[in-house]
């Protein structure tokens, strides 16, 4: 068998040490030998039930360049992703950076060309691919259970009143809810759906002390073709909802769908739990789908699947698939988060700036 992949970790903070270390010391073909932190005691103790042992650095540029490194894995503040990544990527290491990608599409368009250039794999973790509620509406609707679909809404909603002393939420460049949830609901819709024609959009603070933006209604707007109707796709997310809200809703003309609770893995890590685990990413709650008469039928979800990502990703350097989230892809992202910004800035429709790279890179859509 061929020899693990070495992987660097840049950053241990909730995103670092919840998602990514456990996923990492948890796939076969990876080995986490670095992570770059400035609490060894935290990552000795959090690593310790997955029996992994990795050198523990201060820099993180350190550890974007490690000789014996193959994969550099950035889950840094989003202001130093892409000085990071590019330090790796112009090392010769394969990267993968958490959401949000960059800070705008430029910074995006120039990874992508770097990677390009070296001929390295450059890929953003894109975990809710593989949440089960996600996973349960897209099997739905490439079923075509509802019929032509008109609206779709997707909500990730929370109640957090008390403003937390985290960088991402002070006036830093890159935080903010939008930059935060965003890239969920954004990689998901353009998954079922490929790039809208315009995006409106309402981007606030709702909280009295908040710094940065803490509400967030992002409208994609599909228009009518010969072959499909106008389509709604509404992104929502709030810092302010006490009252639980539906994960997913969508409306066609033959039904409607609702998924009520959100994908449990989160949950389950931060209980430390660990992925290999029998129940780990075991959704209980039905996707139920509505018609014209009669109770809804309840549709068990699949399981969910985050450690997927880190699967695909060692098979995609190994050259057996393909990478799971492309810089096309990734970059596209980019430019309707920002789209988003704007368009909420400016009270207008906008449209969406894709290159022909960017736009075919969601070819694989439902609609």
């Amino acid at each position: 068998m061929a020899a693990p992949l070495s992987v660097a970790l840049i950053g241990f903070g909730f995103v670092g040490s919840t998602f990514h270390a456990p996923y990492l010391t948890t796939t076969a073909g990876l080995e986490l030998k670095v992570v770059s932190s400035r609490d060894p005691d935290k990552v000795k103790e959090a690593l310790a039930p997955f029996d992994a042992k990795p050198q523990v650095v201060g820099s993180p540029l350190e550890a974007a360049t490690s000789d014996g490194i193959d994969l550099v894995v950035i889950a840094s503040p989003n202001d130093s992703h892409f000085a990071l990544a590019k330090a790796a990527l112009e090392a010769g290491k394969h990267v993968v950076v958490d959401k949000p990608f960059t800070l705008d599409s430029a910074e995006a368009r120039e990874l992508a060309r770097i990677a390009k250039q070296h001929n390295r794999l450059l890929s953003v973790f894109q975990n809710r691919r593989w949440d089960s509620d996600f996973l349960a509406v897209r099997r739905a609707l490439e079923d075509n259970l509802i019929g032509p679909l008109v609206e779709f809404e997707s909500r990730i909603d929370r109640f957090r009143p008390q403003v937390r002393d985290r960088w991402r939420e002070q006036a830093l460049p890159g935080s903010g809810l939008w930059f935060d949830l965003g890239p969920h609901l954004a990689d998901q819709a353009l998954l079922l759906f490929g790039p809208p024609t315009e995006v409106s959009a309402t981007i606030t603070t709702s909280r009295p002390a908040a710094q940065v933006n803490d509400w967030a209604q992002v409208i994609l707007h599909y228009p009518a073709t010969a072959h499909q109707l106008a389509l709604t796709v509404t992104l929502h997310a709030s810092m302010l909802s006490a009252a639980p809200t539906p994960r997913f809703m969508a409306h066609g003309v033959a039904g409607s769908l609702l998924k009520q609770h959100a994908d449990g893995q989160e949950s389950q890590l931060r209980a430390g739990v660990s992925p290999l685990d029998e129940h780990f990413g075991v959704d209980n709650d039905p996707l139920l789908h509505y018609q014209q008469e009669g109770d809804p039928i309840a549709i068990a979800p699949p399981c969910g699947t985050q450690a997927r990502y880190y699967a695909e990703i060692r098979d995609a350097i190994a050259g057996k698939v393909e990478n799971p989230v492309t810089p096309a892809q990734a970059t596209a992202l980019m430019v309707l988060l920002e789209t988003a910004q704007q368009a909420a800035a400016s009270g207008q429709r906008l449209p969406l700036a894709l290159n022909d790279d960017e736009r075919k890179a969601w070819s694989q859509t439902v609609r």
